[in-house]
């Protein structure tokens, strides 16, 4: 009965309904569209910088970490690959023997890391083989082949084919390198990783740095991209035994702090843009409430004169503003929905925002990311803010009485 009398008196003036329902729609679809970009963007650069830079796990030598020398390579690298090879749970790994060195073409110089990998390795750890813009990936073909990024040849001016050289201090402090030829242009969607990283071929490197052993082992699993892990934290106390304390075995997280951070900002900055919109919203509802209230004192005072208690008029008006805020949820929430399906296959291209955005590791192409418990919140708390912005309307109405109401 109430119910019925309620949803005919949200109705009553249908156009300041329609106007109020409307606002709600495009704010709540607004809201989504905002928390889906702002997902989007944040799961992408975490993503890539997974991919690219940290992989799941990365096992060092704790002396590299703190000092990074070409001397302090891993003990017993060969134990650890062994292990992992066995392991249903590990979907790749690479094992990679750096130097920090330089890369000189004939018109310029620059400071560089040199990864020393095994191809196949390396290309099912990370995504460098399949980013491949000019030339092809590492193979065994060829003398001393180098893979660069397409940002750092054109600032040396180099194309596939030509000749660069790799120089860096070996163990013995000593100056060493070699010419090397480009086999293939990378670009990968982190700047300043293609800035700073190259690739040869294992055995290559160490045969120029007199070196045996490698000083990172990179680990994929098949749950290190979520969180919690489970999966990757048996993997992650495993190698630790088994490395041992000269070894150190990190995840994601510690190898880069700043991207669990990200992810805890993504809650507290879908909450600040959701508690605007229901403040704004709020407002709203309490002036449509307050002019449907004050519209029928009369009529109220009436309905206390033949005996309808207070606090049935209370819950008629707070049913008044639930209907509202679950209509305009709704209407919100298939509109956010279909606008959603839609971006997420054609995605938000990201123009001249691209360039800069490229910095923190970001694609050019945007895939906005609404999970089904962001859709539950924001319509819990649009109906929860409803009934709460009725509140201050109902009081102005109860604390009349009968009498005074009706003289109105």
């Amino acid at each position: 009965m109430l119910v019925k009398l309620a949803w005919r008196n949200l109705w009553r003036n249908k156009l300041r309904t329609a106007i109020m329902l409307g606002a709600m729609t495009f704010g709540l679809l607004g809201v989504i569209v905002m928390i889906g970009f702002i997902n989007g963007l944040y799961g992408n650069m975490i993503q890539n910088a997974i991919a690219w830079q940290t992989s799941h796990l990365q096992v060092h030598n704790s002396r590299y970490l703190t000092h990074p020398d070409i001397q302090d390579t891993l003990q017993d690298a060969d134990a650890l690959t062994r292990w992992l090879e066995t392991q249903p749970t590990v979907t790749g790994w690479s094992s990679r023997l750096i130097a920090e060195g330089m890369v000189a073409s004939a018109r310029s110089t620059r400071g560089i890391r040199i990864n020393g990998v095994v191809p196949e390795r390396e290309a099912g750890v990370t995504p460098v083989a399949d980013h491949i813009r000019q030339g092809a990936w590492l193979d065994e073909q060829g003398r001393n082949p180098v893979v660069l990024s397409s940002k750092t040849a054109e600032r040396l001016r180099l194309k596939v084919g030509s000749k660069v050289v790799l120089t860096f201090t070996d163990p013995e402090g000593e100056v060493t390198g070699a010419a090397f030829r480009v086999r293939g242009l990378y670009q990968s969607p982190i700047s300043a990783f293609d800035d700073a990283n190259l690739y040869v071929r294992q055995p290559d490197l160490a045969k120029l740095a007199h070196l045996q052993g490698v000083h990172e082992i990179a680990i994929v699993t098949d749950d290190g991209g979520e969180l919690p892990h489970p999966e990757t934290e048996a993997v992650k106390e495993a190698l630790t035994r088994i490395a041992g304390s000269e070894s150190q075995v990190r995840d994601w997280q510690t190898v880069q702090p700043m991207l669990a951070a990200i992810i805890g900002q993504m809650g507290i900055s879908n909450a600040i843009i959701l508690g605007i919109y229901v403040l704004a919203m709020s407002f709203g509802i309490v002036n449509v409430m307050l002019m449907s209230v004050f519209e029928r004192t009369r009529e109220f005072g009436v309905l206390m004169a033949v005996g309808m208690t207070k606090p049935r008029i209370l819950i008629l008006i707070l049913l008044e503003a639930t209907l509202l805020g679950v209509c305009g949820g709704v209407l919100g929430l298939l509109a956010s929905l279909a606008l959603m399906s839609w971006l997420a296959d054609t995605g938000i291209p990201l123009g001249s925002m691209a360039e800069g955005l490229a910095a923190f590791g970001a694609d050019t192409q945007l895939y906005p990311l609404v999970h089904p418990a962001d859709y539950l919140m924001v319509l819990v708390t649009v109906l929860v803010a409803s009934l709460l912005s009725a509140l201050y309307p109902a009081r102005q109405i109860l604390k009349q009485r009968p009498v005074d109401a009706m003289a109105q």
